[in-house]
Parts: C-alpha cells; sequence; structure tokens
C-alpha cells in the first residue's frame, strides 16, 4: 500500500473507532513499526491525531477529520443520496448547497445533468469553497459563493459576511449536510459557525432537506441547526435503522430514502 493510502486508511480507523495502536496497524497493513510510527508522527505534526505510547487517539482532531480524508467513506450511500437529491432540482432553479461530502456528491450530480443546462440552467449558492470550485467549470450552472472565513477542516466559508448575503437571497430549495440527525435534537454539527450558516441557509429556502448517510442518524453532535420546523425532510440512505426511522418520523420529518 502507497503511503498517502496508508495515511488515508489510519484517519478512516481513527475516525471509526477514536484509537490506533502502532501493533494493530502494522498486521493491517503489513508496513514496518518504524515505518508506521513515522506516519502516526507524520499525521501529529499537522494536528490530525495526538501520539500516544504504542499508537495514537482522535482527540486532537478539532471537531471532525478534514473533509479530503472523509470524502472516501460510505462513497455508494452518499452517491445514491446526491442522485436522489440532484432528482428534486429543476432547470432555472436556485439551490443551496452547504458544504460536506454528502453535498459535494451533489454537487457532481448536479454537473452531470445535461437536461438542466437545455432548460436554462441553474444557480447554486453555496459557503464551501470546493463545491465553488467543482461547478465553476460550468457555464450552464450560475455559482454564487458566500464571502466569510474559511474553515480548513470543511472548507466552508463561516461568520457574518456569510450571514448577510445569504439574509439577501431567496433559495427554491437548500441541501443541508450534517454531522448529526436524531429525533430529539434535530439536525446538528460539531461547529457552531457552520451551524448558523446552515440554519439561515435553510431559512431562506423555500424547501430545505438534510442530506446524510445512516451513520449519522441517532447521533447528536454539539451544535443545533433546526428540527422538523425547517427541515421537513430527511434523504438518506436504506441501512438507516428501522427504530431511528421510527423516532425521526414520529418526530415531524418526513425520512426518504435514496435508491
Amino acid at each position: 500500500m502507497k503511503r498517502a493510502a496508508r495515511l488515508n486508511a489510519i484517519l478512516d480507523l481513527l475516525a471509526a473507532s477514536g484509537e490506533v495502536t502502532v501493533d494493530d496497524l502494522v498486521e493491517r497493513f503489513g508496513a514496518s513499526a518504524a515505518t508506521t510510527r513515522r506516519d502516526l508522527d507524520s499525521l501529529a505534526e499537522q494536528r490530525l491525531l495526538t501520539r500516544t505510547h504504542g499508537g495514537a487517539v482522535a482527540q486532537a482532531v478539532a471537531y471532525e477529520l478534514p473533509i479530503r480524508y472523509k470524502s472516501h467513506l460510505r462513497t455508494h450511500e452518499k452517491e445514491s443520496i446526491a442522485q436522489a437529491a440532484a432528482a428534486l432540482v429543476t432547470p432555472r432553479m436556485v439551490v443551496g448547497l452547504s458544504g460536506g461530502t454528502t453535498t459535494t456528491a451533489l454537487a457532481a450530480a448536479l454537473a452531470a445533468r445535461d437536461d438542466l443546462a437545455s432548460g436554462g440552467g441553474i444557480t447554486v449558492v453555496t459557503n464551501a469553497v470546493n463545491i465553488a470550485a467543482q461547478l465553476a467549470t460550468r457555464p450552464d450552472i450560475k455559482v454564487v459563493v458566500t464571502g466569510g472565513v474559511i474553515h480548513s477542516r470543511s472548507y466552508e466559508l463561516v461568520g457574518p459576511f456569510v450571514e448577510q448575503l445569504l439574509r439577501g437571497v431567496s433559495l427554491d430549495i437548500a441541501f443541508i449536510g450534517v454531522n448529526g440527525m436524531d429525533a430529539e435534537s434535530g439536525a446538528t454539527t460539531q461547529d457552531e459557525r457552520e451551524a448558523a450558516v446552515n440554519r439561515i441557509m435553510a431559512e431562506r429556502a423555500r424547501r430545505a432537506v438534510v442530506v446524510t448517510d445512516s451513520s449519522k442518524l441517532g447521533v447528536r453532535a454539539f451544535a443545533a441547526v433546526g428540527g422538523a420546523e425547517l427541515f421537513p425532510t430527511v434523504l438518506t440512505d436504506a441501512g438507516a435503522d428501522a427504530a431511528v426511522v421510527e423516532a425521526l418520523r414520529g418526530a415531524g420529518y418526513d425520512v426518504v430514502f435514496a435508491g
């Protein structure tokens, strides 16, 4: 396994379990103990993990792993959600996209819709610079990027400049990515600044849809975005836990499965 792939795999394991050991990584990836320690030291220097005696923990990862390390997790589920979400968009719509790996997949799905171009195109309003860059070469998609301060881990612009712009626009539909979604707390994110932006984007839309893979359902993150009054629809994959889905529906959410 090449070093870049090995580093990504280490971060995936950390995201899943919160802790790794040198011995486990040696057994899993076949690299030497010395090489594995160097891998962990390199990631620690980037402040993506905290080194411990014999391994590493995810304690030092501020809120969440950078989006570039999460983009290949649960890829099939995110792509199916993205296709289902893209089907809700029609030509000439104004579409809001928050940051996140699922909304990034949605941006790709929208870019692949030839019928949107022939129908007059769409306008995408986003606070995610990676999504803006992804769509910038499509002449049929007008891309409006909010101002703000960039969040280095999610590529999202946050702060009062974002909020000021969003309050001055109207959206037909907004797709919001989350870190957690449960019946009691509603949609939540790990960062309060992102939560504030996501809330305003949803409020400015005629329809706001949470797009999230099923691993986020039943999870409660740090900062509240909104409940069923703001997000009547939750679009997820068919792997969702039945009890969690039932609780969400009991709280007033319309849970829709992709694919």
